[in-house]
């Protein structure tokens, strides 16, 4: 197949990339800068500009744009930069889809969202078919997933990955974390009864390696591991690996003090979501089990301890 790939510089696109090469398929990435090598495509997708002739010669596009949530304070600017990073993106992709003069146009669309779209649901179990909760991020995610559901109006397959906390060994939630465990400082945080909705990064690739070869899949994904846990779990589960943990609890004040709605959307929010689709058909998980994942994600940061 020849796909191409937007955001193959983030978390996810860094271990995709290779793997869909590795696969055998032609891979095109969109970069917002001069092509410096001969799979790159210059795009500017906020000016509009992209290389719509690329997108409608594919078999699938993958949308992984967007900066970093969790990246400072949701002032009304970094909210804005946060929106037009995702929506506008996934926009300027969908309507490559559209066709126009009657041309080919890409049978797949595969687009990022997040786990964020279901807000802060307590204990409840959450598959595909939940509706969205309240709050910024959801808000977000559902606007994201109507940008990138446009395309269907084409014909499209579009499939809407709503990943959860990646746990990967270059990045993400642990590259934040981990410098607390090695100095003895990892703690629960707040109740510790709020749910984690988790996933390795190497089912992250998985699910979207999936999502190209079945064809039946379509609409929202949930790309989380089959087995959630609760905070005051992940974080044990965290202290027994590096082998020492604060015997506290991080305040919900503090953390609110410390991250602002941050901290209640993104930390202490509980969200039970399940892998439905996923698991109907048929993906394989290769780490089901989190302190599996914690392991293979974090071998190079336990032997720094």
């Amino acid at each position: 197949m020849k796909i191409l790939v937007a955001g193959s510089s983030g978390l996810i696109g860094r271990a995709l990339v290779p793997a869909l090469k590795a696969d055998g398929h032609e891979v095109i990435r969109l970069v917002r800068r001069p092509a410096s090598t001969a799979d790159e495509l210059p795009w500017h997708p906020m000016a509009g500009d992209v290389p719509l002739d690329a997108c409608r010669s594919a078999d699938a596009v993958i949308n992984l744009c967007g900066s970093n949530v969790f990246e400072g304070r949701w002032t009304r600017k970094r909210r804005n930069e946060i929106r037009s990073s995702r929506i506008d993106a996934t926009q300027a992709l969908a309507r490559a889809f559209a066709g126009g003069d009657g041309g080919r146009t890409p049978p797949l669309f595969i687009s990022s969202s997040a786990t964020g779209i279901y807000g802060d649901r307590g204990n409840l179990e959450l598959t595909e078919s939940s509706g969205p909760g309240n709050g910024f991020l959801a808000d977000l995610c559902r606007d994201w997933e109507a940008a990138a559901m446009s395309a269907a109006e084409s014909g499209a397959r579009v499939v809407c990955l709503r990943t959860g906390l990646v746990l990967a060994p270059d990045g993400g939630f642990l590259k934040r974390i981990v410098p607390y465990y090695r100095a003895a400082l990892g703690c629960q945080l707040g109740s510790g009864r709020q749910w984690m909705s988790w996933v390795d990064i190497d089912d992250v690739t998985g699910a979207i390696r999936h999502a190209l070869a079945t064809p039946g899949l379509s609409g929202a994904v949930n790309v989380v591991a089959p087995s959630a846990v609760m905070n005051s779990v992940f974080t044990r589960s965290l202290g027994r690996i590096f082998g020492k943990q604060l015997p506290i609890t991080m305040p919900r004040l503090m953390l609110r003090a410390l991250y602002g709605q941050v901290a209640d959307e993104g930390i202490l929010a509980s969200a039970h979501v399940v892998p439905a689709k996923l698991l109907r058909t048929q993906y394989p998980f290769k780490y089901p089990d989190l302190e599996d994942a914690l392991y293979q994600a974090l071998a190079s940061a336990k032997a720094e301890a």
